[in-house]
């Protein structure tokens, strides 16, 4: 049994968090005991996460993060950490990374390692490049969920290569997938759409970076030759307001649907026929498994780790980023050609069983932490196979 103790600040649950909700307690079989320390900020206590790992047989405690720069907690994860006594301790997203880091290191645990999740546009500022620098220099080793995301820690924090591997995110199929038919009878009755609807469904924050704003001006080539078509977006962010403005703009109002967030997201997935991922970047993008699994082709940009999921051509469509022109061509494709529908959706579903199932996903962690705990993490391969 190793044991291994991972970190991570969250304010919400979303892609790492759920990801962490996957890995966890696939790793308990696996001879992995692990457990977790959820940094939070007072207003966001995250019980109900919380609980659900615990009840998944997850060792959970929470640590206060007060702002930015909590010149105390890593003394606070000192103390947590050396009564936990873990072999490797595994940090997520950037807080997590700089104050586990000294956290443990203060505890004197040898082996810190971190999954590296996204790459957003302002880890490339100078500051934030010099300090993920320094981090990488200290770590044992590091997963990027991604390959794009690990060429990204190479190029760009100066992560040595062979000590960073890939591992996919992976999910439980047959806890993600729902039968199809009730769950499009649900949601169009829901919206009161006929039964014919034609959806093309978001799921996610509603931020820039997911480039929704593109996707709804595609939607306004296209909406005037299919009436059975519409736009359902499930989500909360900032931008809800603006999209609510410009879907009002292009006369969308009765084919654009706002759903806001959802308690059972998998649950609305199954009632659409397309997801839409427009995205601007993209770390990997947990929601395009879970369609998958539910037999939905994917029109998304090719950028970051979306060519890594999506199978251009048979499991999906990919465009290049904010080409309204070339979205709406997809859009029309899925739409005038239902066999190559089909084809994709049955695509889909073996893609997914083929290359992001969640037990090859433990089953790579868990052999990186041996090796990590081992000493030997410049014998790992470079990148986990796409094909």
């Amino acid at each position: 049994m190793i044991r291994v103790t991972h970190i991570i600040k969250a304010t919400s649950v979303a892609g790492a968090e759920r990801h962490l909700l996957i890995l966890l307690p696939a790793l308990i079989p696996l001879g992995v005991q692990p457990s977790l320390i959820v940094l939070i900020e007072p207003e966001h206590p995250l019980e109900d996460y919380v609980q659900t790992l615990k009840g998944l047989g997850v060792a959970v405690q929470q640590i206060v993060i007060e702002g930015d720069i909590d010149l105390g907690l890593a003394w606070k994860l000192r103390h947590a950490l050396q009564a936990l006594q873990p072999d490797v301790v595994h940090t997520h997203l950037i807080h997590a990374d700089l104050f586990g880091m000294i956290g443990a290191k203060l505890a004197g645990i040898r082996h810190v390692i971190s999954s590296r999740h996204n790459d957003n546009p302002f880890r490339r500022r100078m500051a934030l490049r010099l300090l993920h620098r320094g981090l990488w220099g200290m770590s044992a080793g590091g997963i990027g969920i991604s390959d794009s995301i690990r060429q990204f820690c190479i190029e760009v924090e100066g992560a040595s290569p062979d000590k960073l591997i890939t591992i996919h995110y992976g999910i439980h199929a047959d806890q993600t997938a729902h039968p199809t038919a009730p769950a499009r009878q649900r949601l169009r009755e829901e919206l009161k759409l006929p039964p014919n609807a034609f959806i093309f469904g978001y799921m996610c924050r509603l931020i820039e970076q997911k480039g929704i704003r593109f996707g709804l001006e595609a939607f306004a080539q296209i909406a005037p030759h299919y009436p059975h078509a519409y736009t359902v977006i499930a989500g909360k962010g900032a931008l809800m307001p603006s999209l609510q403005a410009q879907v009002a703009d292009l006369g969308l109002a009765e084919r654009v649907h706002f759903l806001g967030w959802r308690t059972e997201p998998t649950a609305t997935l199954a009632g659409y026929d397309v997801l839409m991922m427009p995205s601007l970047w993209e770390g990997f993008g947990l929601v395009m498994l879970e369609a998958m699994a539910n037999g939905l082709p994917i029109i998304g940009s090719a950028v970051s780790a979306i060519p890594e999921v999506v199978a251009h051509g048979e499991s999906g469509l990919l465009v290049p980023p904010r080409d309204v022109d070339q979205l709406a061509q997809a859009m029309r494709r899925l739409l005038d050609e239902p066999t190559t529908l089909q084809a994709m959706q049955q695509h889909a579903r073996a893609r997914l069983a083929s290359h992001f199932n969640a037990d090859r996903m433990a089953m790579q962690t868990v052999e990186f932490y041996h090796r990590v705990n081992h000493g030997v993490v410049s014998a790992i391969p470079t990148s986990a196979p796409r094909k």
